[in-house]
């Protein structure tokens, strides 16, 4: 991509009412656009992530047996009526049609994907079934003051599975956490595995996905020596300086997080509200198991902005930078132009800066921007055939090789 063909740019200063990093940065370097409170139009740097991160997503939930399909946003009322869900979760949207009948958009997928898999469950032979999706999201939040971390419109990955029994659900659950943490883990985070209420979703203990940092609104108690975390708010028993409950070798110290998944035991709750049975091997008609899983893709974005800034800009984990190149030439155009195809050609995402403006400002806005690589062709790199290549955590750049350069880019 050349920035001179771009709509957007990135501005000098951040937008004046943004009260969070990730909502000064995603503005101010051009990912997105803040069309109200807890809502955003997400500009072709935003979209590359979002997309980044929806790839990791992916390939994980297809390792564990996940089939990805679609659902949509806007559901009749009468299936949140069947659950309740209609008058007790006060974040649902309503909204009624011209034929006066009552519609929701989609705060949660439960009702939309039982009655769907009853249509293709009818027996033990067809379990587990673990159909997931990626979609928008709507939620009535008095409160959207987070940035792209706590929105009225955001984008969540769903998954739902289904179990012959209590026993399958648990072996199946451990097999999503371990997928969970290796996804976060891709992501460049730390997640926490965190005890919590079910809320609207269940009766049961929840287990969220928490990731330290001060833009967090959940308060947690954590141990250092295992992997033992609780949801402060939830679980009001254990309380900072207590020995850990799980394996006696440290104090539970608080800290404040963000959540960037879930998971839920649904029990019977949905196959019973919308009467869908199994048949198991003796004939027995039982109601199956269910779970759900969760990941907010734009909320994690934004979690990453928070924990990987500096002073000077974003500094974008490498598998799911918007670019892996941020080319500057400094006056050297057709040298650039060279190098720009040669890293297409690689099949290396580059963004070019080829814009006519001074080259501090190009500087200041490839720190902003936060590509893992900076690349400078300048006459005096090219006196030597080399390329200046710069780290955007690295204090220095160094002259290197091209080829050198693509092969180190090839091998991490």
């Amino acid at each position: 991509m050349k920035m001179s063909r771009m709509g957007v740019k990135p501005e000098k200063m951040a937008p004046k009412d943004a009260e969070t990093i990730n909502h000064k940065l995603l503005v101010q370097a051009g990912f997105v656009r803040q069309l109200m409170a807890g809502v955003y139009t997400y500009l072709p740097f935003g979209l590359k992530v979002l997309r980044n991160i929806q790839n990791v997503i992916r390939e994980e939930m297809d390792a564990i047996g996940g089939e990805e399909i679609l659902m949509p946003m806007l559901h009749p009322a009468e299936i949140w009526k069947k659950t309740g869900g209609w008058d007790s979760i006060d974040i649902l949207f309503k909204l009624k049609s011209r034929t006066d009948r009552d519609y929701a958009l989609g705060s949660s997928q439960e009702e939309v994907v039982t009655p769907t898999m009853k249509e293709f469950i009818k027996s033990y032979r067809d379990l587990p079934r673990m159909p997931y999706h990626i979609q928008w999201k709507f939620r009535d939040e008095l409160r959207s003051k987070s940035g792209i971390m706590r929105g009225r419109e955001f984008l969540m990955k769903d998954m739902y599975s289904f179990h012959l029994d209590q026993a399958d659900f648990d072996r199946f659950y451990e097999i999503a956490k371990s997928a969970y943490l290796k996804i976060f883990a891709r992501l460049g985070l730390d997640a926490k595995v965190t005890e919590a209420s079910g809320g609207d979703f269940s009766e049961k203990i929840s287990y969220e996905f928490e990731v330290l940092t001060d833009a967090g609104e959940v308060n947690i108690l954590y141990c250092d020596a295992c992997e033992f975390c609780a949801n402060v708010d939830d679980l009001s028993q254990y309380k900072e300086g207590d020995a850990c409950p799980k394996c006696d070798k440290s104090k539970l110290m608080s800290s404040v997080a963000a959540e960037v998944g879930n998971v839920f035991d649904l029990g019977q709750k949905y196959s019973k509200a919308f009467d869908l049975k199994v048949a198991t091997s003796t004939g027995e008609q039982i109601f199956p198991i269910m779970g759900c899983y969760g990941i907010g893709i734009s909320r994690t974005m934004g979690v990453i902005v928070e924990k990987f800034h500096d002073d000077k800009g974003i500094i974008w984990p490498k598998n799911i930078a918007p670019f892996t190149v941020h080319l500057i030439d400094i006056k050297q155009p057709e040298k650039a132009q060279e190098i720009y195809d040669t890293f297409k050609s690689k099949g290396i995402e580059v963004l070019w800066d080829d814009r006519d403006i001074n080259v501090g400002g190009k500087f200041s806005d490839a720190d902003l921007i936060g590509c893992p690589w900076r690349v400078v062709v300048s006459e005096k790199s090219m006196a030597n055939n080399e390329i200046e290549v710069k780290g955007r955590q690295s204090d220095e750049p160094e002259m290197m090789n091209l080829e050198k350069f693509i092969g180190n880019l090839n091998s991490d």
